[in-house]
């Protein structure tokens, strides 16, 4: 096995712009959506097409594509969701100002029969809002993106989504109303809870985040206390927008951390977990970890070495109870990079030169592998390895790297005054709340 090592600052950039391929290519031109994953006639997903919004600038700054192609991509995205059908007919687009789970690649019309989504809506919303950040010229072109970031984010009623009660839905069906699970336990909904609470049109009621802490979890796990939650991008996917360093909630404020030091507590969880490999299973290890929702080999029942393992499909897997099957993620990995750079670039080193997962790849990383599951016959790893790309789980790459390499995501949030708002109303104080000043928008 390879000895620790840090990855080269060239890598990393590699990585980056690989992964940034994904928006480019797995997009439709003509509406900005972009694919859920890479099979053949696959949905768009809301969730993809906002972390794309939201790495565009990323992509004008590294040199990986002009900013003029970025403002029209950014442009044609948010008009066409702006002008796109709302309303409760079953095949919409959107309804109350969110929009559904996954929508056709070309006419933007919801598909499968899926939800109104709260949170996918969030991250949609929340990389148009990047987007009004960072295209500030004087131009007729960046003016109209950042008039329609805030229309379209004004639009969301949150209040709505609620249902009468304190915490948020999961979402919403034509064919039967909301769906009864709702956003409480620590998640990523943490961003959803900021800009509900900081809407000036159709805000959350403000004893809503309140009543979302009061489902909190706090474990310890591999002897480091932290606010559970199993898969690791339910730590990281709020921080690709949001710096918590610094900055307190009550509930953090009486565990005396913050939510950026909890998510750095959850990655080295994630690692002593692999480490110690309680189920046994092939190649966990210091540098070979990363476990969180993912795709996985499919459902099957094998009998290996003697073992009978279960296996999975995609699934939201966790440490440390599980569920787990032996699939790791490297993107899951990467995610983290911001939080434990000491664990995290070894290990993309290692998913790099050992397992050699970006080989023949145009997109970065393997979505998720597992060394236990002999995968086809034939294949080349000799073991089972994700044939798609999603793009869920490309946006953290390229956002996540880039908030280790400069902060630029975190920085132009910070000065997004909805942000500002939000984490307010929420109880945040300290840090670069303190420091800045500004009473928010």
């Amino acid at each position: 096995m390879r000895t620790k090592r840090p990855i080269s600052e060239a890598e990393l950039e590699t990585l980056q712009r690989e992964t940034f391929n994904y928006f480019i290519h797995e997009a439709n031109p003509a509406n900005g959506l972009i694919m859920d994953k890479t099979e053949t006639n696959w949905p768009a997903s809301i969730a993809a097409t906002g972390l794309a919004l939201a790495a565009y600038p990323v992509g004008v700054e590294r040199g990986f594509w002009e900013r003029s192609i970025a403002v029209e991509r950014t442009l044609t995205t948010l008009r066409f969701f702006w002008n796109s059908p709302q309303g409760p007919e079953p095949d919409a687009t959107g309804y109350q100002g969110f929009y559904y789970h996954f929508l056709d690649m070309q006419t933007g019309r919801r598909v499968w029969d899926c939800e109104l989504s709260t949170i996918d809506s969030t991250f949609l919303l929340a990389g148009a809002l990047t987007a009004g950040a960072y295209f500030d010229a004087e131009t007729a072109e960046e003016r109209e993106i950042r008039a329609l970031a805030d229309a379209l984010y004004r639009r969301c009623n949150w209040a709505w989504a609620q249902n009468g009660k304190a915490t948020v839905t999961h979402g919403w069906r034509p064919e039967s109303g909301f769906i009864s699970y709702r956003w409480d336990g620590y998640d990523e909904a943490l961003l959803l809870y900021v800009l509900g609470l900081a809407s000036p049109t159709h805000s959350l009621s403000q004893d809503s985040y309140d009543a979302w802490l009061s489902t909190y979890r706090w474990e310890q796990c591999y002897g480091y206390d932290y606010l559970y939650a199993g898969s690791l991008f339910t730590h990281q996917l709020s921080h690709v927008w949001i710096d918590f360093r610094g900055i307190q909630d009550a509930f953090m404020r009486s565990k005396g951390i913050d939510y950026f030091e909890n998510s750095r507590r959850a990655t080295y969880v994630q690692q002593r977990y692999a480490i110690e490999n309680p189920r046994k299973f092939v190649g966990y290890g210091e540098y070979c970890w990363g476990i969180t929702a993912s795709d996985g080999p499919g459902l099957a029942t094998l009998k290996l070495q003697g073992i009978e393992r279960t296996f999975f499909d995609y699934l939201g897997r966790g440490v440390p109870y599980g569920p787990d099957d032996g699939t790791l993620a490297p993107w899951a990995a990467v995610a983290s990079l911001p939080f434990a750079p000491d664990i995290v670039l070894p290990a993309i080193d290692f998913y790099i030169h050992q397992v050699k997962l970006k080989e023949s790849n145009v997109y970065g990383f393997k979505a998720s592998f597992n060394p236990t599951h002999p995968g086809e016959p034939g294949n080349p790893f000799g073991w089972w390895v994700s044939p798609w790309h999603f793009g869920l789980n490309q946006g953290p790459i390229v956002l996540m790297i880039e908030n280790f390499r400069s902060g630029m995501v975190w920085r132009l949030m910070r000065d997004c005054s909805y942000i500002q708002k939000g984490l307010r109303r929420a109880g945040f104080t300290g840090g670069w709340l303190a420091e800045d000043g500004k009473a928010g928008g």
